[in-house]
């Protein structure tokens, strides 16, 4: 297979590895991302991350929370630039996209699009996307929506960065007070900063550890002076670095953002909320929209895009 120079600099980009390395990765793997990513982490080249997404595309992400708090959504709409973004009629139909996603039974986006419009039923979705991108002047899409519920609990929604980011956490409780949802919020602000990916490493698949075992081996191997350590003790710094990276990875196993000491972790600070409430406190799940997440951006110049917007 021929690598072509948009492979190598999708890899670079994914990976901050050299051009050569990744060159020399997809000629290794035969084209293959995935496994060219794995071998540059073998050989130290790339960083921790296997895939560190490109945060690029504009728009706004918004969340809606049901009025007895137990069903939220969140909505990713996005634009060409983040001048539009910033425009009010453009927030204004996203926080309109969001309760149609909120009463939504699509599965998927396709779906999602094909179905009646709830603010005017003699179009579609993507008819009224449609005329908002004839009304606005620059191409737009609903890339994703996510539903969360907490029956036994109540749903918190936070945003940062005026729509860059987006955090739905479903929390368990048979008491809800202040007390109880100041504890969420800050939780979702965590969640928002620190990107955690599971909420317990009950969630975490073992084929993930064993893939990770496998690689930091790699890693050892491919190092002079650590490969000459007794297995035991290569074993061992297998170990300690899969216990730190869950410690990233798991909420529960975070530090605490806000802990006074520096050292209490969010399960802690749960636990710690549940004493002094008397509740019975459980985090089942969240959801994390970043806009753009993923996406190429298209890179504008400022006096060109106000320009565009003024016509």
């Amino acid at each position: 297979m021929a690598i072509t120079a948009a492979m190598v600099k999708e890899l670079r980009e994914m990976t901050g590895a050299g051009m050569m390395d990744c060159k020399k990765a997809l000629t290794a793997t035969e084209g293959d991302m995935e496994a060219a990513v794995d071998f540059l982490r073998e050989k130290g080249l790339a960083t921790a991350q296997k895939k560190a997404g490109r945060i690029a595309a504009e728009g706004v992400v918004d969340t809606l929370v049901s009025e007895d708090g137990k069903n939220a959504v969140v909505v990713e709409v996005n634009s060409e630039t983040d001048f539009v973004a910033k425009n009010e009629k453009f927030r204004n139909y996203v926080a309109q996209v969001a309760e149609q996603a909120m009463e939504t039974s699509a599965a998927d986006i396709d779906a999602f699009l094909a179905e009646p419009w709830k603010f005017d039923t003699t179009k579609t979705v993507n008819e009224a996307l449609a005329g908002m991108i004839a009304i606005i002047g620059e191409n737009m899409h609903i890339r994703r929506f996510q539903k969360v519920a907490a029956p036994e609990g109540f749903v918190s929604s936070y945003i940062h960065g005026g729509g860059k980011s987006a955090v739905l956490l479903a929390v368990s409780s048979d008491i809800i007070n202040d007390e109880v949802k100041d504890m969420a919020h800050n939780l979702a602000m965590q969640i928002a900063a620190m990107r955690p990916v599971y909420v317990s490493r009950d969630e975490v698949d073992q084929a993930y550890i064993e893939k990770e075992k496998e690689i930091l081996l790699a890693q050892i191997m491919n190092d002079p002076k650590e490969s000459q350590k007794p297995e035991k003790v290569i074993q061992g710094m297998i170990q300690g670095r899969i216990q730190k990276e869950l410690k990233e990875i798991c909420l529960v196993d975070q530090v605490y953002v806000k802990a006074e000491d520096g050292k209490q972790t969010v399960g802690q600070f749960v636990a710690e909320v549940a004493r002094k409430t008397g509740a019975k406190i459980a985090l089942k799940s969240f959801v994390r929209f970043e806009t753009g997440e993923g996406l190429e951006k298209r890179v504008e110049n400022f006096a060109e895009e106000v320009a565009k917007q003024m016509a």
